[in-house]
């Protein structure tokens, strides 16, 4: 099985590592450490060589708690580090994101996977997906990002 995006070529008949990249002052796993272009670009780089095939880039956090950001803040933040590696790496580029209009400006900027955390649940998120034909990587979760506290009790 392939998957095809961008004019590359994904084999998925083997495991392939995606390494987290999140561009966001506030982020839940790497403390803010990486939101800065030359700071982004380095982790991109650190990840690349220790085996990454995939680099998810994500600048909105996501944990219970955080502030929204707006559309213009988010593609301040993803856009460059997204064109930034998609002209230094022969990687995949995943884009974390809800936004459609962040899912159309990543595609234009070189993503090959949107990544979206709310299942495509966002108004116009689930057009701007398929007019950019890109894969999608979907996840579950009960309630949203905002209030989401683990696993449901079963």
């Amino acid at each position: 099985m392939k998957l095809f995006a961008q004019g590359a070529t994904l084999d998925l008949t083997h495991p392939h590592v995606m390494g987290i990249l999140n561009v966001t002052p506030d982020s839940f796993s790497d403390g803010g450490a990486h939101n800065t272009l030359i700071e982004a670009v380095k982790h991109a780089n650190l990840m690349v060589n220790a085996g990454a095939t995939i680099i998810d880039v994500g600048g909105e956090s996501t944990r219970p708690g955080a502030a929204e950001v707006s559309v213009e803040e988010e593609l301040d933040r993803v856009i460059p580090v997204l064109e930034a590696i998609a002209q230094r790496f022969e990687v995949w580029i995943s884009v974390d994101t809800s936004k459609p209009e962040v899912i159309r400006e990543a595609a234009k900027a070189g993503a090959h996977i949107i990544n979206d955390v709310r299942s495509l649940s966002e108004p116009g998120a689930l057009e701007a997906a398929a007019e950019t034909g890109l894969p999608v990587s979907l996840m579950h979760m009960q309630g949203n990002p905002k209030n989401h506290a683990g696993r449901a009790e079963i």
